[in-house]
C-alpha cells in the first residue's frame, strides 16, 4: 500500500495522508450511517455511554462531537477494523502482527464543531514501545476551514510533554509553556475516502469548524502486537488477544521511549473534550475565524504529506 517515500515521510513527519481508500459507497454507507446516530441524540439532554453531546447541544438542534467506542455500535464502523487496505499499511509500517485497540467517531458540525487541543495519544496510555497509531478515516473533504486534524512534524521524536494541570491530567498540553513552535503545525487535509495515521507520540491538535462543511472522522487505534499497555489490559489476557486483526499474538517488546502516566486521573471523564476543560490556558479559541492570530498561526505549511 506505502511507497517508500510514504514510509520515509511517516517516520520524519510522524503522519501521512494516505488518498482512495475506501470507496465513494463505503463512505456513502459510513454517512448514513452516522446520521442515524445524530437523529438518536435529539431529546437527550446530556452525554451517554455512546454519544458525546456538544456543550451548545439541545434537545430539540441535536449537536454530537464523539461516537464513542464507534466499533461496538454497528457493523459498517466494526468492518473498518479489518479493512484490508487499512490493515496493509500498517503492516507497511509495522510488519505482520497488527493488534486494534479501540475507536472513536470525532464530528466537527459546519459551524460549530469544537477545537481539540494539542495533546499526544501517549500521553493516555503509554506502552511498552511505541508502535501505535490513529487512523482517521476520512468521511467527509477536509480542508483547514473546516479544521483538520494538525501535526508538528517531528514531535513523535521528541519528550513526552506534560498534559496535566495543578498536578492533575488533563489530556492537553499548556500552550503557555512554549514547549513545541505551533507555527509549524501542518494540516492533513485530502479527500473523503482518505486516511490518516499518525504516531501515537506526535503532537497534535484541531481547530474549530467554522465552515459550511460538516468534517468528520473516524478514529482507530492500533498497534503492533508486541506493543502491550502499562497501564494493563482489565478484561484480561484473552480479551487482550481478540484483537488482533492481522497476524499472530506476540511476547511484549521493550524500547526506550519516555513515558508520563495518566495519573491521577482528570477530574471530568467520559471523553478527551471533557478531560481538557480542566485545561487552565487554551490555545484554540471556540470560535475564531479561521485566518485569526490563534487560528491562522498554525496554517503557514502544507507540504504532501499525501502521496
Amino acid at each position: 500500500m506505502l511507497s517508500k517515500a510514504q514510509i520515509e515521510a511517516y517516520n520524519e513527519v510522524g503522519a501521512i495522508v494516505v488518498p482512495d481508500v475506501l470507496t465513494a459507497n463505503e463512505v456513502r454507507t459510513l454517512s448514513e450511517v452516522t446520521n442515524g446516530f445524530v437523529e438518536r441524540a435529539r431529546g437527550l439532554t446530556g452525554h451517554t455511554d455512546i454519544l458525546d453531546l456538544e456543550d451548545s447541544h439541545t434537545a430539540d438542534n441535536p449537536r454530537v462531537r464523539r461516537i464513542k467506542a464507534a466499533h461496538l455500535h454497528d457493523p459498517a464502523y466494526a468492518a473498518l477494523t479489518r479493512h484490508p487496505k487499512i490493515i496493509a499499511v500498517l503492516q507497511d509500517l509495522w510488519g505482520a502482527d497488527i493488534r486494534f485497540d479501540t475507536a472513536k467517531l470525532n464530528m466537527k458540525c459546519a459551524g460549530f464543531g469544537a477545537p481539540v487541543e494539542w495533546h499526544q495519544d501517549w500521553a493516555f496510555y503509554p506502552h511498552t514501545n511505541d508502535a501505535l497509531a490513529a487512523v482517521g478515516v476520512m468521511f467527509d473533504d477536509m480542508a483547514m476551514e473546516n479544521g483538520p486534524l494538525m501535526i508538528i512534524p517531528g514531535s513523535h521524536r521528541g519528550p513526552t510533554f506534560d498534559h496535566h494541570a495543578d498536578g492533575v491530567f488533563c489530556g492537553a498540553m499548556d500552550p503557555s509553556r512554549n514547549d513545541v513552535d505551533y507555527t509549524k503545525a501542518v494540516p492533513l487535509t485530502g479527500a473523503a475516502g482518505s486516511i490518516t495515521v499518525h504516531h501515537v507520540r506526535a503532537v497534535h491538535g484541531s481547530a474549530p469548524n467554522v465552515s459550511d462543511r460538516d468534517r468528520r472522522l473516524l478514529l482507530f487505534q492500533f498497534r503492533a502486537a508486541d506493543a502491550w499497555p502499562i497501564l494493563g489490559f482489565p478484561g484480561g489476557i484473552e480479551a487482550f488477544d481478540a484483537l488482533m486483526v492481522a497476524g499472530r499474538p506476540s511476547e511484549p517488546r521493550l524500547a526506550a521511549a519516555p513515558v508520563r502516566l495518566p495519573l491521577p486521573p482528570a477530574t471530568l471523564q467520559g471523553s478527551l473534550y471533557e478531560n481538557q476543560k480542566g485545561m487552565k490556558t487554551r490555545f484554540f479559541a471556540s470560535s475564531a475565524p479561521v485566518g485569526s492570530d490563534r487560528v491562522g498561526q498554525v496554517s503557514a505549511r502544507e507540504p504532501e504529506l499525501a502521496r
